[in-house]
């Protein structure tokens, strides 16, 4: 079962060329485009590694995907995102998120139930991949 997070995250892996015409549809917005990766895909972990700067002055999709597959060598075995930027409304905003890379093996999470008082039942997520030091999860070497 994978990871489900952003948009197209029920659709099957897209392709370079579908990549490329998300981040163009991204640019004609006049979003700015940035990548991020990480090893810890918790969805309460917002704040990924980012991939060098945003990538604000860029009017075609080539130079977004020779990032992507710069940031897809350098780190094989994490998930890599790219995330688009609406900054109309006077903020940071994101406008599109999606993932163009993820580990060949997802470990998965373990759910943990606790009970409170009332018999109020708290429930909490914790990603298997965290049971190891960053940098030797998901089998890294």
């Amino acid at each position: 079962m994978y990871l489900r997070q952003g948009a197209f995250s029920y659709l099957p892996e897209l392709s370079d060329d579908e990549i490329a015409a998300q981040v163009r549809y991204a640019l004609l917005n006049g979003w700015p485009v940035s990548i991020e990766y990480t090893d810890d895909p918790h969805p309460r972990n917002v704040y990924w590694e980012m991939w060098g700067l945003p990538l604000f002055d860029l009017d075609e999709p080539d130079g977004v995907l020779a990032q992507i597959n710069e940031c897809r060598s350098t780190f094989p075995h994490h998930y890599v995102r790219v995330m688009a930027y609406d900054a109309s409304l006077g903020r940071q905003t994101t406008a599109m998120q999606f993932l163009v890379q993820r580990p060949a093996e997802e470990p998965g999470f373990l759910l943990t139930r606790t009970e409170g008082t009332d018999r109020r039942q708290q429930y909490g997520l914790q990603p298997y991949a965290t049971t190891a030091p960053s940098g030797q999860r998901y089998g890294q070497q």
